[in-house]
């Protein structure tokens, strides 16, 4: 990357947030169905087990915005890897299903509070010109967080009456090595000239390459100093279109689908016929499409932009999710055919969605309430993943047509996604974050 080794050691750094945030999705799809037995759950408690951790990340994506504009982006970076730590130990250990839920769902607050607080602060230390590569990198070890707890999975499935514990307790490992790390990284030059601290700013600025570091100081205190009279709230009017972009654009990433199949991919496999132990390598095939499409989406989000990753992927999606909708209509699994459709989502879905939801979101809102507007995009997004987890595997066991209906809704919404992407969205690439804010008209 043509950016100086300081600002990516800074973005990876935080990016590694992601990892336990992936990872923390995707575990659950390797032991569901050993905690839905242990505790003899009917499909709702069941459903609401799984639903837990997202209903977790709806609260930690409220409420991370405001302590990380009070005490800075860097020490709720740390708070966060805590979080992730002791989690990971209590829900491996515990005998108790009440104590499983309620530590699922407090790791599923220092789920929420990453998606908002680390692509935030990696925007806020990116120069311009590779901002979208170095936001990229957090959904990037979101997605070899999925991939490690898919691998996991398959290699713990069967060493003992209790791997389902093991599965969970690894993720204690990346969790104490983030926690210490973040130490290690400066604050958020923005969040600094926002409280008053300038030289520091500049001392960041020039560590990690800005060229010119008074400017981009005097920048950004124009703009924060800008419409002084009107109270910094997201929701005082003038902020109405970052507000739509980011609303839609979280709704319809959840709305592909994506988190119900990372979730039940093992179930979805089994459904086809595939036996239980198949059916967990087949989701580890997932897990690896879905990194080598963000790491080539990353490659080029910069050089194409946000909008034309969104497009070729709403195509590639429909098409995908709707031979996925074909199979389950005609019961003609013919195989690993739907494996091989469901891979054919997930590379569109990671050259997409995937890798521009956090960069968009994070760079869309100006600097005076962009933790604000990072709160609520990111938010969106976990009330949407929360509902159609819970509701997946009800629809799709409801009937014979279950997984039909569920993959025909998938599919017609990224249909409408598609147009969305095309005829609605504006392009960010290449500027500055106070340029968008002047391209958007918001001064």
């Amino acid at each position: 990357m043509n950016t100086p080794a300081t600002a990516f050691r800074n973005a990876l750094v935080a990016a590694l947030g992601g990892f336990l945030f992936g990872f923390d999705t995707a575990v659950i799809s390797g032991v569901e169905k050993s905690i839905q037995i242990l505790w003899s759950l009917d499909d709702f408690s069941h459903g609401f087990t799984v639903a837990a951790a997202l209903m977790g990340t709806v609260i930690g994506a409220l409420i991370a915005g405001r302590p990380s504009e009070k005490y800075g982006r860097k020490k709720i970076l740390q708070a966060i890897g805590l979080l992730y730590l002791v989690t990971s130990l209590v829900t491996a250990l515990t005998p108790a299903w009440s104590i499983f839920v309620v530590f699922r769902f407090l790791g599923g607050i220092g789920v929420g509070a990453s998606s908002v607080v680390g692509p935030l602060y990696i925007s806020e230390i990116s120069p311009a010109h590779s901002r979208g590569k170095l936001v990229g990198l957090f959904q990037f070890m979101v997605v070899s967080g999925i991939l490690i707890a898919f691998v996991s999975n398959y290699l713990l499935f069967g060493v003992g009456e209790d791997s389902w514990r093991w599965m969970l307790g690894v993720q204690a490992v990346p969790s104490l090595l983030y926690f210490v790390m973040v130490f290690f990284v400066p604050e958020s030059p923005r969040w600094l000239v926002k409280h008053g601290r300038p030289d520091e700013a500049r001392q960041v600025f020039t560590d990690i390459g800005e060229p010119q570091p008074a400017e981009a100081i005097q920048k950004i205190q124009a703009s924060l100093h800008s419409d002084t009279d009107v109270k910094e709230s997201v929701f005082n009017g003038q902020y109405n279109k970052p507000i739509f972009y980011a609303v839609v654009l979280a709704m319809f990433n959840q709305l592909s689908g994506i988190n119900a199949i990372m979730y039940y991919a093992p179930r979805i496999f089994e459904m086809t016929g595939l036996a239980k132990d198949t059916a967990l390598l087949q989701a580890v095939s997932i897990g690896v499409t879905n990194m080598i499409f963000t790491l080539l989406a990353l490659s080029v989000i910069d050089r194409f932009g946000r909008k034309t990753l969104l497009v070729i992927g709403s195509v590639g999606m429909v098409i995908s999710l709707g031979l996925v909708t074909h199979a389950f209509y005609t019961k003609q699994f013919g195989g690993y055919a739907v494996m091989l459709y469901l891979v054919g989502f997930i590379a569109f879905f990671a050259f997409s969605q995937g890798a521009v939801i956090w960069v968009f979101i994070s760079e869309i809102f100006p600097n005076k309430v962009r933790s604000q507007g990072q709160t609520l995009g990111s938010s969106t997004h976990w009330i949407m993943a929360a509902v159609i987890s819970w509701t997946f595997p009800v629809l799709a066991e409801s009937s014979d047509m279950g997984g039909f209906y569920s993959f025909l809704i998938f599919t017609l919404m990224m249909l409408l996604h598609g147009f969305f992407a095309w005829k609605v969205l504006p392009e960010t690439k290449g500027k500055s974050l106070e340029g968008i804010q002047e391209s958007l008209g918001i001064h």
